[in-house]
């Protein structure tokens, strides 16, 4: 028989308000069975809200609660049944530290949520305590209020993708508050309807707010911002102005190393073959410095730059021309500025940039607004790189649905 004494330190224990143990159990291979009971003698009728202390029947059920040390914890719990005064209809009392129809406590669903995302569900499962199908149960539950909540407060948007599969062309689209760094929303594909879907549900006073938007080199992106958020200000990532920089460059550096293979091939004179081997001794192994920042290198890596400028005057060209864009989007602090620097560089960058001065021209409008705020997504590519460790982790959900709410909830999910 457990004594008064038991009694109050277990309630005090399981720190449940308005909820009282009567008794225990302790089953060996199952765990601690504490019978629990309500200190109120009335619920409130959700329909009407009258008190009704008119007792209906019982409903006693056991549930899985936070485990003692190594113990489990079972709840034997009464949801009663009352009958409203008023309605004349029963009604079940609610428990705040449950939700109906769960066979777990809320806090116990909080802690295992918060172990799926730092781990994930099979590992958390394989502990005993919960199964994937109450974990997964779990997950949806927090989805809930995901999927209700509206981002009221955002200012700066950003739109990117990440790819769910690497090299097969299955991208999802992520939104992002520039301004928390927090990802808002992760879809199933990046077409402009699955978008357009999306922004339409914020409703019109969220994106009405919106004054800036974020976005890489596509023109989807941009037609949707258009139509839908007419007086934010779409600004070109100056990171994906990079890139396609680099991609050019790197072409050229293709291109060249290919060619210089086949004039080894054709060399009819072993000094004409040895002139070009050198040629493609100072092109090997060169993307990596060709491409990264110049300040960031090391010295080793400055030595391998010099050889490759000394066999190649196109790289050199175009290398120096691509550090200087990238002087000046750090070093330029106003739009006026950026419009006659950005003239100068696409002036000189004409030749050796064929395809990225095109691109500027198109563009030009909103390269240049990154000047007026420097607002950039390069928080994405942080939200990206974190939600590419999710996806290696995720083996555990089944489908995209709940991938996405794991996403989401790494941003959203209270511990």
């Amino acid at each position: 028989m457990t004594s008064k004494r038991d009694i109050k330190i277990l309630t005090e224990l399981i720190d449940l308000e308005d909820i009282k143990v009567r008794s225990h159990r302790l089953h060996d291979g199952i765990g601690i069975i504490l019978q629990t009971e309500s200190k109120k003698l009335y619920s409130i009728c959700p329909r009407c809200g009258t008190k009704s202390q008119k007792l209906h029947q019982n409903h006693r059920h056991i549930v899985k609660d936070l485990p003692f040390g190594d113990r489990p914890v079972f709840l034997e719990i009464n949801r009663r049944q009352f009958k409203c005064e008023i309605c004349k209809k029963p009604f079940s009392e609610n428990l705040d530290f449950v939700r109906k129809k769960r066979t777990y406590t809320k806090r116990l669903a909080q802690k295992t949520i918060q172990e799926v995302l730092e781990n994930d569900i099979h590992t958390v499962a394989s502990k005993g305590i919960v199964t994937t199908e109450e974990i997964e149960g779990m997950l949806k539950d927090a989805s809930e209020q995901l999927s209700n909540s509206k981002p009221l407060k955002l200012k700066r948007l950003g739109i990117d993708e990440i790819a769910l599969v690497k090299g097969k062309g299955n991208y999802c689209a992520v939104l992002i508050d520039l301004d928390t760094s927090k990802l808002i929303a992760i879809l199933s594909g990046r077409t402009q309807e699955i978008i357009k879907e999306t922004l339409i549900g914020w409703g019109t006073e969220v994106l009405e707010q919106i004054k800036e938007v974020s976005i890489d080199l596509w023109k989807g992106y941009k037609n949707l911002v258009t139509e839908l958020m007419p007086e934010a200000q779409v600004v070109a990532d100056r990171f994906h102005v990079m890139v396609q920089i680099n991609k050019e460059l790197d072409t050229q550096r293709k291109k060249e190393r290919r060619n210089t293979q086949e004039l080894i091939k054709k060399a009819k004179t072993s000094k004409e073959k040895f002139k070009q081997e050198q040629i493609l001794s100072g092109l090997n192994k060169s993307k990596y410095v060709l491409l990264k920042n110049e300040s960031d290198l090391n010295e080793e890596q400055k030595n391998k730059l010099i050889q490759v400028k000394a066999v190649s005057n196109s790289l050199k060209l175009m290398h120096e021309l691509k550090e200087k864009l990238r002087r000046l989007f750090n070093k330029t602090n106003d739009w006026y500025t950026a419009v006659f620097k950005l003239g100068i560089w696409l002036s000189k960058a004409k030749k050796c940039f064929p395809n990225s001065n095109n691109t500027f021209i198109r563009w030009f409008d909103e390269i240049v607004a990154y000047f007026d705020n420097r607002t950039t997504s390069g928080a994405v590519e942080g939200i990206n790189n974190k939600l590419k460790l999710i996806k290696r982790s995720a083996y555990g959900f089944r489908n995209f649905n709940n991938f996405r709410v794991r996403c989401l909830l790494n941003w959203h999910f209270n511990y």
